[in-house]
């Protein structure tokens, strides 16, 4: 008797192991090069491989309740984030409230360039960061957070987001939300007064 996998087994489990490897050696070169870090996920006891380099949408759609906008497609969000804004979605759409996304996942190089533009618009670094974070502090990037629009939509996501998972964490910025599952049960933190804290 043979201990042989079969042919079709053999091929099968032939694909798998080359998948795993080009997969492996992707990661290890995005992250040697350093176009992707990875990161636990917050979600204590399951661990998620977060590419901070994988960009978002630079742009989209003109929003249709306010043209001064876009509607952005949530891609690169992380997969639970875009589940979850798929949820609050589904429950605006139930009370007739439309969601536009002006923003949403930047890679880091888009995170960049953001802050860049706000140090050019503000004056200095510290102005700039009131409204837009360098990377390695932007929950955009970290996939998790995103910019709605009109303020009048932003306000409902505000009162009903949270049993969701979905809370404002800015007094500056009336339109930034940030996704967490325990929002939900421990309620939305206190709100900061600029990104910076201060």
């Amino acid at each position: 008797m043979s201990t042989e996998p079969a042919p079709g087994r053999r091929r099968t489990l032939t694909s798998l192991l080359l998948a795993l490897v080009l997969v492996i050696a992707l990661v290890g070169t995005l992250g040697a090069t350093g176009q992707a870090r990875l990161v636990p996920d917050p979600i204590p006891g399951e661990p998620l491989a977060l590419v901070e380099g994988i960009p978002g949408p630079e742009t989209g759609p003109p929003c249709p309740l306010d043209k001064r906008y876009v509607d952005e497609q949530p891609a690169g969000l992380r997969e639970d984030v875009a589940q979850a804004w798929q949820r609050l979605r589904a429950k605006a759409a139930e009370a007739k409230v439309q969601l536009c996304v002006n923003d949403g996942k930047r890679s880091v190089g888009q995170q960049e360039r953001e802050f860049a533009e706000a140090v050019r618009r503000f004056g200095t670094a510290a102005l700039a960061s009131r409204y837009v974070l360098t990377p390695e502090k932007s929950m955009h990037v970290k996939g998790i957070a995103v910019d709605i629009q009109p303020l009048a939509s932003a306000a409902w996501v505000e009162r009903n987001g949270r049993a969701v998972g979905w809370c404002r964490r800015y007094q500056n910025e009336e339109w930034h939300f940030e996704y967490d599952q325990n929002y939900v049960t421990a309620g939305c933190p206190a709100l900061l007064p600029s990104a910076t804290g201060s």
